[in-house]
């Protein structure tokens, strides 16, 4: 089963909230978002975040110019309907991170939570990092996270690569310059805990070629 069709059929059988990612609310990624300090207007990425309600406090919180990119089109469509008349304030689109034709110098703020972590081949991985490199506006901030060390092997029966920080860190390379890292306790719907490790970032003025 190819990558979309696998994760076309997680969403088209199970609830949202009853996926081991679920958070009713996103509070570690919200709260590192707002600490960026970057305007209401700014325009803010989420990387995966088809189900997530991590949108739904965006808007909440007053940002203006908020992005869901997600590779399943079930997962758009489920948070589509859960903002309802508040889904035509987000730009939706439907894409694999690795292949998007995002644009240049656009987002102040780059966030993924639990897409990186799939990513298990190396291409794979320089694609994503040369996707952010390109829509990263200098000096725009890059908040990512991962299962740790000590996280899941695999997920939604599907291989992932664990890291520490800096091993998720030096996937990113030198335009990016580590700001801060915490790490996250994680309890899924089914009473287990994952734990993750988050990396805050700057892209460096360097690093837009």
């Amino acid at each position: 089963m190819k990558s979309k069709e696998h994760w076309e059929n997680i969403y088209a059988t199970k609830a949202t909230d009853a996926v081991s990612w679920y958070q009713e609310h996103a509070e570690l990624s919200l709260r590192l978002i707002r600490e960026t300090g970057v305007p209401l207007d700014s325009a803010i990425i989420d990387v995966g975040g088809g189900a997530s309600t991590l949108v739904d406090d965006l808007l909440r919180s007053g940002f203006q110019n908020v992005s869901v990119l997600d590779l399943s089109a079930a997962a758009l469509e489920a948070t589509q309907k859960r903002l309802g008349p508040d889904a035509k304030r987000v730009t939706w689109l439907e894409a694999d991170i690795t292949q998007a034709p995002l644009p240049v110098n656009a987002y102040g703020v780059w966030h993924d939570r639990a897409v990186f972590h799939f990513l298990t081949e190396a291409d794979q991985r320089v694609a994503y990092v040369k996707a952010v490199l390109c829509s990263v506006k200098p000096g725009g901030h890059v908040i990512v996270a991962t299962f740790a060390q000590d996280g899941p092997t695999q997920c939604s029966g599907l291989p992932v690569v664990r890291y520490s920080a800096d091993e998720l860190h030096d996937e990113f390379g030198d335009h990016f310059v580590l700001l801060r890292h915490d790490k996250e306790q994680h309890p899924t719907p089914f009473g287990t805990v994952q734990q993750f490790v988050y990396c805050y970032c700057r892209k460096t003025d360097s690093g837009t070629s």
